[in-house]
């Protein structure tokens, strides 16, 4: 390895360098973001908007709305990896974001197990981190603080390029490694725009060793991007210690002044740098049963002291959402993003519980998880050679995950395992109806008796069970019809992770399944109601003591919602309804919908399981 060139101080860990001894350079990848949902706010409103509109289910965001409330703005809840979110964020985000708060992963355990509540008794059910989430983890800690290093210096590389001139970011970390982080960020960002080391003091919680002091505090690292930065003291000040009383007094401060009883006294001081501020409970109304949840009056005090009324607000590690939920409570515009759907599906919730919250969309890093094959493989579609190769390839690679050998010589089925033949979907398109018939066609025509289709994405409808104890969707009963078994799997997302894929823990999951009835209470009003749910992949993720407990099919459901009139594009959430930590009923009957005039409407109804996991169907309704 060459030698690197000492020029500063800095810290260093085994892979920062390059072999040459240039400083590795931090990936920057633009991916689209796919809106899957637009929530609080109504069609009608959205179609109003110039701008922004998604034509169909499988377009891009493409960012037209306006940088505030009134120009169009939405807030955005983001799914996926951060480092690929933020690089994607950079095009339209750079030197806008106003103030970073993150609380990255700092403990040793798996970050992303959690426990989730199940039906209206609210039985816990333990959570182990999916195969996407697990490579994550081994990505932060597999070679320990050295790859915890990489990990967080690449992310705080970029969020310097997207915080504004006068922005601010606070990282919270735990005081094992708040030092390491400390010497990174004076790197980055520059000692002179280092602004504060906060320590936040949990007094209520039990110690837990008597070996040593128990340690009851975090650290808050704050650094500014230039030292032309924004703190806003009168939004934070707080009790003044009056001498003749000596006590703690809350001040009105009016003016530059504070008055406290009526007389005049000295203005409420700006907070030092030790917070005493409690830790979340489980008594207390935000708790959200969430692993490192952090307090709102936390979150409270650094948004007020950094940001007005407005600006943009972000958490790359959202987690159960405290951020978002207080930048919501204070007028300021927001992004979050976790790599964990439940994470995504809490926040959420959490958001919808706040009065009066605004109009948000949730997005994915849209097909970040094909990429691979759209365009590094792919290369120039142009060249018929080339796309051929590469369509061969990714056709090898998804058949030898599922543990299947290729066939040649036919049009629509790419493999055989065992006894059944295999289709596999399309990179960039939803599999059709029309295609998997297509593929039955092929299967009657050889006299094969089962067929597996694997897919990215499904067209609207076809979700149905792989079994004959419950209807099934309407390309399973043709498939009855005709002889043939059919089953229609996911691809999961995790097929892109080289080391997940190595291992061969990739798992084809077949299709969640629910049925509804349409309910018609008067003219023009339509109501649904959920009749059933099966999900094939919940005995996998849930023990077998604990689904001794399950008393209904409902139990597995954690959300669902109808939006009246799907255009096959966004979801618009028309009606929602979740199970809360307090109240575990879940009405199966939405509220009716009347139809302004008479039609035929497009139903499409989102399920939510209790790990997260959606499902969407979508029903015709001839309206009179």
């Amino acid at each position: 390895m060459a030698k690197i060139e000492i020029t500063k101080t800095e810290l260093v860990w085994p892979g920062k360098y390059n072999e040459d001894g240039t400083l590795k350079e931090v990936p920057r990848v633009s991916l689209p973001f796919q809106v899957i949902e637009r929530v609080n706010e109504s069609r009608a409103t959205r179609e109003s908007k110039k701008g922004g509109v998604q034509q169909t289910l499988f377009d891009v965001w493409e960012g037209k709305e306006g940088e505030t409330f009134e120009e169009g703005w939405r807030n955005k809840l983001i799914w996926g990896d951060n480092l690929l979110v933020m690089g994607s964020l950079l095009e339209k985000f750079a030197g806008k974001i106003d103030l970073i708060y993150i609380d990255p992963p700092f403990a040793t355990g798996a970050d992303f197990s959690f426990t989730a509540p199940i039906g209206e008794e609210g039985e816990e059910v333990y959570k182990e981190q999916s195969v996407l989430e697990e490579k994550a983890y081994r990505d932060t800690w597999g070679r320990g603080i050295q790859s915890y290093l990489s990990t967080i210096y690449d992310r705080l590389v970029v969020m310097r390029e997207l915080l504004s001139e006068h922005g601010t970011i606070y990282v919270h970390l735990g005081y094992k490694i708040m030092h390491y982080v400390k010497l990174m960020m004076d790197e980055i960002f520059g000692t002179e725009n280092f602004v504060n080391q906060i320590i936040w003091f949990y007094p209520d919680t039990p110690g837990r060793t008597e070996k040593r002091f128990n340690a009851k505090h975090d650290v808050i690292l704050c650094y500014s991007n230039t030292t032309n930065y924004a703190f806003y003291a009168n939004s934070v000040r707080e009790e003044i210690l009056l001498e003749s009383k000596e006590r703690y007094k809350s001040p009105r401060v009016l003016g530059g002044r504070s008055y406290v009883g009526g007389k005049s006294a000295e203005i409420g001081k700006v907070p030092e740098d030790v917070w005493r501020i409690p830790a979340v409970k489980g008594t207390t109304v935000e708790h959200m049963a969430f692993p490192t949840q952090k307090p709102e009056r936390l979150l409270e005090r650094i948004i007020l002291a950094s940001s007005n009324p407005g600006d943009l607000v972000a958490d790359f590690f959202c987690g159960s959402g405290t951020t978002l939920a207080v930048a919501e409570k204070l007028g300021r515009r927001w992004i979050g993003c976790d790599l964990s759907r439940w994470a995504i599906h809490v926040t959420r919730k959490r958001l919808l519980d706040i009065p009066n919250c605004k109009p948000f969309e949730v997005l994915n890093l849209g097909k970040y998880e094909r990429q691979y094959w759209q365009g590094v493989t792919f290369g120039d579609k142009k060249d018929k050679s080339v796309a051929e190769r590469a369509l061969y390839e990714y056709l090898a690679f998804i058949l030898k995950l599922y543990g299947a050998q290729p066939v040649a010589g036919m049009a629509h089925l790419h493999g055989k395992k065992g006894k059944a033949m295999v289709h596999i979907g399309a990179v960039d398109a939803p599999v059709t109806i029309d295609e998997i018939e297509q593929a039955l066609n092929e299967c009657v025509a050889l006299k094969q008796s089962e067929l597996h289709v694997l897919g990215w994405e499904w067209e609207m409808g076809l979700a149905g069970p792989n079994n004959d104890r419950r209807r099934g969707g309407v390309m399973h009963e043709v498939a009855r019809q005709r002889g043939v078994k059919l089953l229609l799997l996911q691809i999961p997302r995790e097929v892109m992770e080289e080391q997940a894929a190595a291992k061969g823990d990739v798992k084809f999951f077949e299709l969640a399944y629910f049925g509804v009835d349409i309910l018609r209470p008067k003219p023009r009003t339509v109501a649904i109601r959920l009749t059933d749910f099966a999900s094939p992949n919940m005995d996998e993720l849930i023990p077998e003591d604990i689904r001794a407990k399950i008393k209904k099919w409902s139990d597995y459901i954690d959300y669902w919602a109808v939006d009246w009139d799907f255009q096959n594009d966004t979801f618009m959430q028309g009606w929602v309804a979740y199970r809360t930590r307090k109240e575990r009923k879940l009405p199966l009957a939405s509220d009716p919908h009347t139809y302004e005039k008479p039609g035929t409407y497009r139903v499409l109804v989102k399920v939510v399981d209790i790990f997260g996991n959606d499902t969407s169907q979508a029903y015709d309704v001839e309206v009179t």
